[in-house]
């Protein structure tokens, strides 16, 4: 292939798709070598192979051997290890986003550039909804111990915050009634795992639940048992709700491809909401008790 003369430029442009390219494939290489799964492992040897081919073919305007970018290889690698294989491949896909500009730009002195980049896409797409994961299958699990921890014990600790106006003894309490949720929500599950769904085990589904449940429950009870000040420590909650809330509505956003927005917005309004009613019956119940 004849090298069309390029300024400096867009010639920079190429370099740093070249490289990103082969990032991409060391990542790629790395991960196809970390799983177990036959099929998975075949899959990202081909994408591998697939970006490796991509880089070969700026080399051929380039005319220099570029290295991958270390620190990317291995916060993806990192990633991917941690938060599931889909979610990884899924965040480092929406970082070729920023590279469409550069390959609309050098796709008009570069034709053959715009069919290999849309051809790769589409390959890579479909490569990766083939890709079967664990993980996904139990996501269901974990939004249901979450969203519920969630919406629950935010508005249980803000009836129980007006209504006690003791620290130790709305994390007392708080304790108890996340506890008790955690565990019928994961027996509820199990139940509903069994009879509905074949494809998922039903007690790894519960422990899924169950887990999420009560990591939730601890981190929205735990300013309740360090700090003394009630309203600071129920701000403190309702504010880590919507930590968890937008953490976790981010990862969806990312592995199922859903709307951040929406999700996040939903969730947020449903637990602030549920926390106002659950405030009102608490100073109400206190003035009918005569506290």
């Amino acid at each position: 292939m004849k090298a069309p003369i390029l300024d400096e430029e867009l010639m920079n442009k190429i370099h740093y798709i070249q490289k990103k390219e082969i990032t991409h494939y060391h990542i790629y290489l790395r991960l196809s070598k970390s799983v177990a799964e036959k099929s998975n492992r075949e899959i990202l040897e081909k994408i591998a192979n697939d970006e490796k081919r991509h880089c070969e073919f700026w080399k051929n305007f380039t005319n220099c051997v570029c290295g991958p970018n270390h620190l990317e290889v291995f916060f993806y690698y990192f990633i991917a290890r941690i938060f599931g294989l889909t979610f990884g491949i899924k965040l480092m896909e929406r970082s070729k986003e920023e590279s469409h500009i550069e390959y609309e730009q050098i796709s008009k002195y570069i034709p053959d550039a715009k069919k290999l980049v849309e051809d790769a896409e589409e390959q890579e797409l479909i490569l990766i909804s083939m890709i079967s994961e664990d993980k996904l299958k139990y996501v269901g699990s974990v939004i249901l111990g979450l969203s519920d921890a969630v919406v629950e014990l935010t508005g249980a600790l803000a009836g129980f915050t007006l209504a006690l106006q003791d620290t130790k003894l709305v994390a007392l309490t708080g304790m108890i009634t996340g506890i008790s949720a955690a565990l019928s929500m994961a027996a509820s599950e199990y139940l509903a795992t069994k009879t509905e769904n074949k494809d998922k085990r039903p007690l790894k589904a519960a422990i899924y639940t169950g887990v999420t449940y009560l990591a939730t429950v601890s981190i929205l009870v735990a300013p309740f048992l360090f700090l003394e000040k009630i309203f600071l420590s129920l701000s403190i909650s309702i504010f880590s709700a919507l930590v968890i809330i937008s953490i976790f509505t981010f990862y969806i956003s990312v592995a199922q491809e859903k709307s951040f927005r929406h999700r996040f917005t939903e969730m947020s309004v449903i637990s602030l909401g549920v926390a106002t009613i659950s405030f009102t019956l608490g100073y109400a119940a206190r003035v009918m008790m005569g506290f």
